[in-house]
């Protein structure tokens, strides 16, 4: 019985110890954004307030950077990183929905004045929205959406190319379906019409590419990114990754190994306690949209705003009341912003519950 009773506190203890080795490994994966917590602090002032208790509005950016493991293939490392891919994400207070704004990266826009990474600031300027991320980098990016939307940021997430493909690897790929071939030879993609699982690296060149899929535009890829994010999300909840610790682990790894977020989530606990407050939302209310855009009056080949419509969705947002979207040409629809009783405004886009493969 000593030698049972040994025997099984053995087991407990390496058990433990296993357990706290794999949460050191995956809590030290993550990089706290220190650098953009000083300059956001900085301008404390003159940022929004949060003004609905318990909704959270995180901005999810993708870093085209080619330093780091995994990420020299695609280019070579100038040293200035840009963003083609920034999302706000808006978490509803009471977690019912949850809702994707993209931003185009050519969408004409104020920036104010950021430090520069090599300590230098640079002057305010009308230019297109990704020269933020490429002159003052997150924090930078941060402020640039405050000022546009006045909606409080309350977190953010910046992910590389290396951390977006083990992602889609470590659930197993991600299926999507294609009306037609595909045969890109800038971002090395070739796949065949119809149902398709894609890997890591074939997802990645699918959400990048631009030149032989659709029409081209910045816009049309955000669309397609949007589906990819909704068929991802439609994916981990459909498989329970969440609930399954086994399943659980390569997702964390990956997910945390490119991370980098502001110091509030630089930690298991804090990215947990996210998760935990998303992961049962129904995905018929997980929306994907863009921000309501039309080509520059003085430049077709980038993007202005829409108004009334884009003030509409922000007031909605702001105020963590619903919004909708349709997949239909429609810009967008609704009530006045001045009517708060009324119906929810409806706006073009897609839910995690469509599925395009019928």
């Amino acid at each position: 019985m000593r030698r049972g009773a040994l025997g099984l506190g053995l087991v407990v203890i390496a058990a433990g110890g296993a357990g706290w080795a794999v949460y050191a490994k995956l809590n030290s994966n993550i990089t706290p954004d220190e650098a953009a917590a000083a300059e956001l602090a900085r301008y404390e002032k003159e940022r929004p307030t949060a003004r609905v208790s318990g909704a959270q509005n995180i901005l999810l950016i993708g870093s085209d950077s080619r330093a780091g493991q995994g990420n020299r293939r695609y280019g070579r490392d100038s040293g200035t990183e840009r963003s083609d891919t920034t999302i706000l994400l808006h978490l509803s207070g009471k977690r019912r929905s949850a809702t994707a704004v993209s931003i185009p990266r050519d969408l004409m826009v104020d920036v104010p004045g950021c430090r520069k990474s090599n300590g230098s600031r640079s002057e305010p300027m009308f230019a297109m929205f990704n020269y933020a991320f490429q002159i003052g980098g997150s924090a930078c990016t941060i402020r640039t959406v405050e000022r546009m939307t006045n909606i409080r940021v309350d977190h953010h997430m910046v992910v590389d190319f290396h951390g977006f493909k083990e992602m889609v690897d470590a659930v197993d790929g991600v299926e999507i379906c294609l009306s037609k071939p595909i045969n890109d030879k800038a971002a090395k993609l070739r796949l065949p019409a119809g149902k398709v699982t894609l890997n890591g690296e074939q997802a990645l060149g699918y959400v990048r590419a631009r030149k032989t899929l659709g029409d081209g535009s910045d816009t049309d890829r955000m669309d397609r990114q949007q589906r990819f994010l909704a068929a991802l999300v439609h994916k981990v909840q459909s498989n329970d990754v969440l609930l399954n610790p086994v399943r659980l682990y390569p997702v964390l790894d990956a997910a945390t190994s490119s991370l980098t977020t502001d110091p509030a989530l630089a930690s298991l606990r804090g990215l947990y306690e996210l998760a935990r407050g998303v992961r049962d939302i129904p995905t018929e209310r997980v929306q994907f949209l863009t921000v309501p855009r039309e080509s520059y009056i003085y430049n077709a080949n980038r993007d202005q705003l829409v108004e009334p419509e884009a003030e509409r969705l922000f007031q909605r947002l702001r105020a963590d009341a619903p919004v909708e979207v349709v997949n239909s040409p429609e810009t967008s629809q609704g009530p006045e912003p001045s009517d708060p009783v009324s119906p929810a405004p409806t706006f073009r886009g897609n839910t995690a519950a469509q599925n395009p493969c019928g």
